[in-house]
């Protein structure tokens, strides 16, 4: 069983997606039903791999599992490292909050929104488990064609605008994709990248700088698929035309950009890479810092929540790309645990703002817009009034929801956002060795900045919501949708308390995506295979 761990988190979306295909909306019953077990066991079995990844890291090893018996340069090879294994046990939890949290009214406004987003999972999983470059691409496209119909879901025009932007950019960035792995391979002779790591050291100067044109391009396409300044002012547009549930699964794609640059940069051209060690550190900062600040500037100058949701991802981009170019054991750890919260943070925002929207339809003709505030309006309740203002139970469930969200996007105390961002202040106030000078200090300065930023955008928007408008009608909250979001939002309230197991276990991630020698080994010897 274990020997095949790591192809389950594969094949079980795309089994459960050809079902769905075929079962289609005429049972509504038996779609539901389905969908909710194959998201349930795909989280298990990323439990799993992420209990088995970390007993062999214990030894060394990766867990390798390989698709034929082909050399190592051409071979089909699938790799569950723990960081691996954690993106896929983040890819299984919101796969699971989308599908339980849009059986209630959302899947219903078109057809086949349950098998899309199982596609969806089958390609995030693939992605973060494949060994080499081409694969990678097939299942970068896999989730893009799954978002695309995700994203169009329940047409109309507010969708079909910032949908068709949505596709033109990422065919874009696949068809750079394709040139930079060309390149790569007609200099090595492999895309696996295991084997690459290994030769990248050994590459004739004459070669070299086409090597890094290939490197480069391929980087672009990752920066954009990651929604890096300035490739990224698609994000908020589209994440906010795209039902709630779609929105929250769509928070970890981002991420796989991130961690196709993690590959690239620690593991191809890490330590181990010769003249090429440490290539493009210094416009990964770059990158990582602009985006930072346009992201809370954005959050700032966001009308609506979704949009507030939106240019946070984007905060999480620029502190990750930032973080990841220092190339340190502690700041790495600090970084994979904010990716971690943050994107889960994220996508319950997302999800909320679907149970605050107005009643009626989609709930997206006319999202909930935040108006400026207006001090002639104060004083329209006298002192008597405001004593017997009472607080109908959906508005303080759904406040309770907002605040913790809240605190966890702006990374306050004592929720695991604010434990996330400290630990990587902690080693930026040492001064690891970066890209640059002052570059730790900068980065540490700009973390501590937009932490109070995004508080005074995200409590702005709460006044708005809940203060602003007296005579507003409470929603009402529909337990298939609240549940999800509750249950989500209560394992980040136990993650408060129950820190070390996890935090442990991302640190051994970081150390051991810093000794790519083990990674390599494992693939190009077998030593680790089934």
């Amino acid at each position: 069983m274990i020997a095949h761990l790591a192809i389950l988190p594969i094949l079980l979306p795309l089994a459960a997606g050809a079902l769905l295909l075929l079962v289609g909306g005429r049972r509504r019953g038996v779609e539901a039903g389905l969908a909710l077990a194959a998201s349930f066991a795909t989280l298990i079995v990323a439990l799993l791999l992420a209990g088995a990844a970390d007993q062999a890291g214990g030894q060394g090893l990766v867990l390798t599992y390989r698709l034929g018996d082909w050399p190592t340069n051409v071979a089909i090879v699938l790799v569950a490292d723990r960081l691996s294994a954690l993106m896929v046990l983040l890819a299984a939890i919101l796969g699971l909050l989308n599908t339980a949290s849009s059986l209630s009214r959302w899947a219903r406004l078109g057809p086949y929104y349950t098998a899309l987003s199982q596609f969806l999972m089958m390609g995030l999983n693939g992605a973060f488990l494949t060994g080499d470059l081409f694969n990678l691409f097939v299942f970068f496209e896999i989730l893009l064609a799954a978002s695309y119909g995700l994203l169009l879901h329940g047409s109309g025009d507010r969708r079909v605008a910032p949908g068709l932007h949505y596709i033109v950019i990422n065919l874009a960035a696949s068809l750079l994709f394709l040139v930079g792995v060309s390149l790569i391979f007609g200099v090595t002779g492999t895309l696996n990248m295991a084997a690459l790591a290994e030769m990248v050291g050994q590459v004739p100067p004459p070669t070299r700088s086409l090597l890094h044109v290939g490197a480069s391009i391929l980087a672009v396409a990752f920066l954009v698929k990651a929604a890096a300044w300035p490739l990224g002012f698609w994000l908020p547009r589209a994440y906010d035309a795209a039902v709630p549930p779609a929105s929250a699964m769509f928070a970890i794609m981002t991420k796989v950009g991130i961690y196709a640059l993690l590959r690239l940069s620690l593991l191809v051209f890490g330590g181990e890479a010769g003249e090429s060690a440490g290539l493009g550190r210094e416009w990964l900062f770059f990158a990582g810092v602009a985006t930072l600040a346009v992201g809370v500037v954005g959050m700032l100058a966001a009308r609506d929540m979704r949009r507030i949701a939106g240019y946070s991802l984007l905060v999480s981009v620029g502190t990750l790309l930032g973080a990841i170019s220092f190339g340190d054991t502690a700041l790495l750890a600090g970084a994979l645990f904010y990716m971690f919260v943050s994107t889960l943070g994220a996508a319950a925002f997302y999800q909320l703002s679907g149970l605050i929207g107005p009643e009626g339809g989609d709930a997206f003709e006319d999202p909930p817009t935040l108006e400026a505030y207006d001090p002639e309006d104060d004083g329209l309740l006298t002192e008597d009034d405001e004593r017997a203002v009472a607080i109908p139970a959906p508005i303080g469930i759904l406040s309770a929801g907002f605040l913790i969200c809240t605190l966890i996007i702006a990374g306050i105390p004592p929720l695991p956002g604010f434990m996330a961002k400290f630990a990587m202040l902690g080693p930026l106030l040492q001064e690891p060795e970066g890209p640059m000078s002052g570059a730790a200090a900068l980065l540490a300065a700009l973390l501590v900045g937009s932490s109070l930023l995004a508080l005074i955008a995200m409590a702005r928007a709460g006044i708005q919501i809940w203060w602003a408008d007296p005579g507003r009608i409470p929603p009402t909250i529909r337990l298939g949708e609240a549940a999800p979001l509750g249950a989500l939002l209560f394992g980040l309230l136990v993650l408060t308390f129950a820190i070390e197991g996890p935090y442990t276990f991302i640190q051994r991630a970081a150390m051991q995506a810093l000794a790519p020698s083990q990674y390599s080994s494992a693939v190009v010897e077998g030593e680790a295979g089934p």
